[in-house]
């Protein structure tokens, strides 16, 4: 977790943790993606590919589930993909590659706190 302090406001980010997943994964060198997910994939138990190796897609879900603390706006898609640890197909591993991806051009992403003397809490979720 890092933690940018200025007079006004706090930044809670992972871009060294973000870099460390694209390395663990060797996706440094991917094409970033502007969406975390396609909307008209639907994912499924029994899709009708292979299954993949299930410890490779727990260790990227666990590591995607942890970058969700300061990037709530994969935390949808991070979420559905986790339904499928037990039964992960080449269709769960590609969706969660694109997270990977999505997160490659959004590096820099994270969570802004600025001091405000009217405090209102205000929240937005694009997931359906």
């Amino acid at each position: 977790m890092e933690i940018k302090q200025l007079e006004d406001e706090v930044f809670i980010y992972q871009k060294k943790y973000a870099k460390e997943i694209l390395k663990k994964f060797r996706m440094e060198d991917c094409k970033a993606m502007a969406t975390p997910m396609n909307q008209k994939e639907s994912l499924s138990k029994e899709d009708g590919t292979d299954r993949v190796e299930e410890g490779y897609f727990r260790s990227l879900i666990g590591c995607l589930m942890y970058l969700t603390a300061s990037r709530p706006n994969i935390l949808f898609s991070v979420s559905l993909l986790s339904r499928f640890m037990h039964c992960a197909t080449k269709m769960h591993l590609r969706a969660a590659k694109r997270v990977v991806r999505y997160i490659k051009g959004t590096i820099e992403f994270g969570v802004k706190f600025k001091k405000s003397q009217d405090f209102k809490l205000l929240g937005f979720s694009d997931g359906d």
